[in-house]
């Protein structure tokens, strides 16, 4: 293969490839299965260095962008490639008026998340109803990763404890959900 002169737009896209395709492409075919897949994902790797044009060249670890851009497109895979199953027609539709136990909890989990303390209350919004990441929630609030995981750990505890007390949640022998009562609203 011919040396690659700077004058060439993307070099040092080629010069990653050179160093670290053949690493990706064993990479996506073990984790795939399936060689021609794993090909056809390493083409589209490739096209997105392509894309990323002089940022690509400005990366401090090209091979590490080369690996999670192949993660990415391997959850991307799995997403897409899920299996489905065909429903009968004849199937009757779910009545709506028998909400499994868990999802009867909606109103009880709401209520008892209002009575925690405004701390608790942040956390488990931002982080468990908003989607927020534990790291991102305590760096915003000042937080080391540890301290911000043990401040969410400790309010899902105390958010279960009040649900437990204020809902008499029950669970089967396999540690679900099975059913609860209702508080009585004020």
């Amino acid at each position: 293969m011919p040396e690659h002169s700077s004058s060439l737009p993307f070099d040092c896209i080629l010069r990653a490839w050179e160093s670290h395709g053949a690493e990706v492409k064993g990479f996506l075919t073990r984790q795939i299965g399936n060689a021609n897949v794993a090909e056809d994902l390493l083409q589209e790797i490739f096209l997105k260095a392509m894309r990323q044009g002089r940022g690509f060249c400005a990366l401090d670890n090209p091979r590490a962008w080369l690996f999670q851009v192949a993660r990415n497109a391997l959850i991307d895979v799995a997403r897409t490639s899920r299996p489905t199953i065909e429903l009968d027609e004849e199937m009757p539709a779910p009545d709506p008026s028998q909400r499994p136990a868990v999802d009867e909890l909606d109103v009880c989990i709401a209520r008892n998340l209002q009575a925690l303390s405004d701390e608790d209350r942040r956390i488990l919004q931002a982080c468990d109803l908003d989607g927020q990441t534990v790291r991102f929630f305590g760096e915003a609030q000042g937080l080391s990763l540890p301290a911000a995981k043990a401040r969410i750990r400790r309010a899902r505890e105390r958010l279960r404890a009040a649900i437990i007390r204020n809902c008499g949640v029950r669970f089967d022998e396999t540690g679900r959900v099975c059913c609860h009562i209702p508080a009585t609203r004020d």
